[in-house]
Order: C-alpha cells, then sequence, then structure tokens
C-alpha cells in the first residue's frame, strides 16, 4: 500500500539542519520576489519619466525653462532630467564666475554630468546584487540540505534489521526537498538579474548618449563651433 507524502509532511519529519535550510530558502526567495517586483515597476517608472523628459528637450524649449523645471522636480524626474540639471547647474555656475573660455565651461559641465550619471547608474543597480547572489547561491545551499539529510537518513537506517525502498524513500524525499526548493529560489532570480541588467545597460546607453548630445548643445551656447 502505498502513502503519500504532501512536502509540508516531508519538512515536518525532517531533521531540524533540512528544516532550517529550507525556512532560510523560503525566506529568501520571498525576498527575491519582492526586490523583483520591486525593480520591475522602478524601470518600468524610470523608463516612461526618460521618454517624457527626452521628448520634452528635443521639442525645443527653452533650456533655462526646463533646468528650472528639473530642479522643481528634482526627486521625481528621470534620472535623465538630473543629469540634465547637474550639468546646466555647473554650466551657470561657471559663467556666473566670469569664466567664458567654451572648454573650461564644457569641462565642468561633463564632469558634473559624469558624476550624476554614476549616482543614477548606482541607484538603477541597487539589489541587482541580491538577486545574482541569490541566483548562484541558493542552488548550493539547497544541495548542503540535501547532502545533510541523505547522511542523516542513511546514520538513522543503518540500526535497522532490514532496509526496503518503503523505508529509504521517504528520508531521501525529505532531503531532496531542499535542492528543489533552492532551484525554485534560485531560478527567477537568475532570470530576472538577466532582464534588469539587459535593461539597465540600454538605459545607460541612452544616458551616455544624451551626454554626448546636450555636451555638444553647451559647446555651442559657451561659443564654441
Amino acid at each position: 500500500m502505498t502513502h503519500d507524502f504532501s512536502i509540508i509532511e516531508l519538512m515536518l519529519n525532517a531533521s531540524w539542519v533540512v528544516q532550517a535550510v529550507v525556512l532560510l530558502l523560503v525566506s529568501v526567495s520571498v525576498m527575491s520576489w519582492a526586490a523583483i517586483f520591486r525593480k520591475l515597476f522602478a524601470l518600468k517608472r524610470v523608463r516612461r519619466l526618460t521618454d517624457d523628459f527626452e521628448r520634452e528637450f528635443w521639442s525645443g524649449g527653452n533650456l533655462q525653462d526646463l533646468y528650472h523645471a528639473a530642479l522643481h522636480r528634482a526627486r521625481e524626474g528621470s534620472p535623465m532630467e538630473r543629469i540634465f540639471a547637474s550639468g546646466m547647474r555647473e554650466f551657470v555656475k561657471l559663467r556666473e564666475r566670469r569664466i567664458h573660455q567654451p572648454d573650461a565651461l564644457l569641462d565642468g559641465a561633463r564632469r558634473a554630468m559624469r558624476a550624476a550619471y554614476q549616482r543614477e547608474l548606482d541607484a538603477l543597480e541597487v539589489n541587482l546584487s541580491f538577486l545574482g547572489s541569490v541566483g548562484s547561491v541558493s542552488p548550493y545551499v539547497g544541495l548542503f540540505g540535501t547532502v545533510w539529510g541523505i547522511m542523516h537518513a542513511f546514520t538513522g537506517l543503518g540500526g535497522m534489521a532490514q532496509v526496503t525502498l518503503a523505508t529509504v524513500a521517504p528520508a531521501i524525499a525529505e532531503a531532496l526537498v531542499a535542492t528543489a526548493i533552492g532551484l525554485f529560489a534560485a531560478i527567477p532570480a537568475v532570470v530576472a538579474y538577466n532582464r534588469f541588467a539587459h535593461d539597465i545597460d540600454r538605459l545607460a546607453n541612452r544616458l551616455e548618449t544624451f551626454i554626448e548630445e546636450f555636451s555638444n548643445i553647451l559647446h555651442r551656447h559657451a561659443g564654441g563651433h
């Protein structure tokens, strides 16, 4: 007669080490999914705000008006808008100091935009390393739980006079659950990490292109040709 074991029943009968490993992996999986959804919505918002600002920037509006609007919504704006504000702020500040050499003006603005670009990139990459760690470490943590569970199972079976598949199977199944949950935690994290890394690279390329294009505009405003 066969007996069906649920995962919960298997875990209740498992050793405390396997239970601890499974609890850790379930906790990590929940945090991983929370990080995935946060990053998904954050990147979607960044893309929308970047599209809006880029459309506004290239519509031919006044740079000073754009600059004041960017300062007004500094926290709520897009990374591209904050980079623009940083470059424009430095450009205006240098002009107020009566620095009129085009190269000096442009160099200062570019340095400010590069610093802002790095800050924005760091902000975009928040939680990315966590997902990478979950994807790479979780299978090994699950495997550790499985190895420990199998060792524990065979140690317990050593004192039995007769060992059959029916006595071995539940203990092995308990141990294998740890590997299964390790993979359950790792696979979504790896997929999300690769997707987000690709999206952030595309955004970074857009920001770098904007820095170059805006630098050319500032060069013309500084009197360069």
